[in-house]
């Protein structure tokens, strides 16, 4: 299991951009498929986007499309959601998630796919 620490959280405005940072604790990072969900107060949980090990087809929510980004860079075990446009529906908890191969080059924005968890960080949207 992988330590995830998720960083660039914050306050900002609507319209405003941010980029959130998953960096783990180990190499093997590379050979995971990796996800951002998200967590607003009185909401579930939701998959927001992923990015397989190969990173060429990524799965992004319809409610971010266009809008949100995520990448990887590999030689430093981070994964990246860059975030523009914001909403202050976007408002929540962000969490970043991983899971090992078998990678079968997509991803999904399912849960329970997901064995390592980050401890999240907040981003608020707001005037």
């Amino acid at each position: 299991q992988l330590q995830l620490v998720e960083s660039g959280g914050g306050l900002v405005q609507p319209g405003g951009s941010l980029r959130l940072s998953c960096t783990a604790s180990r190499f093997t990072f590379r050979y995971h498929t990796v996800a951002w969900f998200r967590q607003a107060p009185g909401k579930e949980r939701e998959g927001v986007s992923c990015i397989p090990s190969i990173g060429l087809r990524t799965n992004t929510a319809v409610s971010v499309k266009g809008r949100f980004s995520i990448s990887r860079d590999n030689d430093k075990n981070t994964v990246f959601l860059q975030m523009n446009s914001l909403k202050p529906e976007d408002t929540g908890y962000y969490f970043c998630a991983s899971h090992g191969p078998p990678d079968t080059g997509t991803c999904t924005l399912l849960e329970g796919q997901y064995r390592d968890w980050g401890q999240g960080t907040q981003v608020t949207v707001s005037s």
